[in-house]
């Protein structure tokens, strides 16, 4: 079989991660290309795979780049691949490799849709429509999230099928603790997205707590004068965006994920297998990992004073800390890993050839 994996990101971002967790655990008879329009993400997604081939196509400029259409056309017929699994950051994105494998009608095309966030245009979602008839598969990452795609998209109920996203099992080793306890963890883009406001506003009402936040993005100096504002700049640590953020997890006393939306989030996948006591927002298709009481405490999103309610609960009982980790990397386990994720997907493109 020879697959097109193709992504349209030019920053890293969860979506491609999870990719390249794919990538790395397909059957070794499946040929692989990674398609895309930023070399940087092209060689990071292809790196977990040896042997991948690497082809990089110029980005479209705008709604109507021919260039880009007739770039992405000749790529992909000259590939001859079977299946173009499209990853999409948004449902609106990847849409000259949707249009271009339908044009030549042969390619079998999956979309898999990682975050639900609306068009920016009536003319966008028209488009996507268009581009919708040549899609095999619409695959969401959460069940709540493949909802919501549909609802989005004008796509007819049920259509969207899930296979969540996943991650390899690589329990991190113990990291000596940032800050004397009690520490909250946040790790993430920052991002109005991911809501840090929101965390940073209820660490105002977690006494003593040191906040380290793990990431960079466009709102950090905001976010600092909003740590300096409310004054709780002293107990916020920044650490900048690191690679090994996965092997910090294990010295938080809690990880916070504040987001306003979210599809299904690897960070929280790989907070539970490090057996952290995680507080998430109850968006997207979180709840469907963190099971309120049972492996995190889901808060409602936009709500400094439920999160901060939630952090102070699991800063003051250990035990609950415990158990509530152990169950989350159990679940995790049964579920969730980079070889659940895959084997689904092997399945589909057989389905599908």
């Amino acid at each position: 079989m020879r697959l097109i994996a193709y992504t349209d990101n030019v920053d890293l971002g969860g979506g491609d991660l999870s990719m390249a967790h794919l990538l790395a655990n397909l059957d070794p008879s499946v040929e692989v290309t990674v398609l895309g329009v930023a070399e940087a993400i092209v060689e990071r997604v292809a790196a977990r795979r040896p042997g991948s081939a690497i082809r990089v196509v110029p980005k479209p400029t705008s709604g109507h780049d021919w260039a880009s259409l007739r770039a992405h056309l000749a790529a992909i017929r000259e590939i001859g691949p079977d299946v173009v699994h499209a990853n999409l950051a948004s449902p609106w994105s990847c849409q000259y490799a949707i249009a271009a494998a339908g044009l030549l009608r042969g390619p079998r095309v999956v979309a898999v849709y990682q975050l639900p966030v609306p068009p920016i245009s009536e003319r966008q979602r028209r488009m996507k429509r268009l581009t919708a008839r040549a899609v095999h598969r619409h695959v969401g990452v959460g069940e709540r999230t493949s909802r919501e795609v549909e609802a989005l998209v004008g796509l007819p109920g049920g259509s969207v099928i899930t296979i969540h996203n996943g991650v390899p099992d690589a329990p991190p080793p113990p990291d000596p603790r940032p800050q004397p306890a009690p520490v909250v963890g946040a790790v993430g883009r920052l991002e109005r997205q991911k809501g840090f406001d929101i965390l940073i506003r209820a660490l105002e009402q977690v006494e003593g707590a040191t906040l380290l936040v793990v990431g960079d993005g466009t709102e950090r100096a905001d976010l600092e004068e909003l740590a300096r504002g409310i004054g709780v700049a002293d107990r916020v640590v920044w650490s900048g965006w690191r690679d090994d953020a996965r092997d910090l997890f294990s010295s938080f006393d809690v990880l916070a994920f504040p987001s306003r939306f979210e599809g299904f989030p690897l960070a929280v996948l790989e907070a539970l297998l490090a057996r952290s006591a995680v507080v998430a927002a109850d968006v997207g298709s979180v709840a469907e990992v963190v099971r309120d009481g049972e492996t995190g405490l889901l808060v409602p999103p936009e709500d400094p004073g439920a999160v901060a309610e939630a952090i102070r609960r699991l800063l003051a009982d250990e035990g609950l800390r415990r158990r509530l980790g152990e169950a989350g990397r159990r679940l995790v386990l049964e579920r969730f890993t980079a070889a659940h994720m895959t084997r689904a997907f092997e399945a589909l493109y057989r389905e599908l050839c």
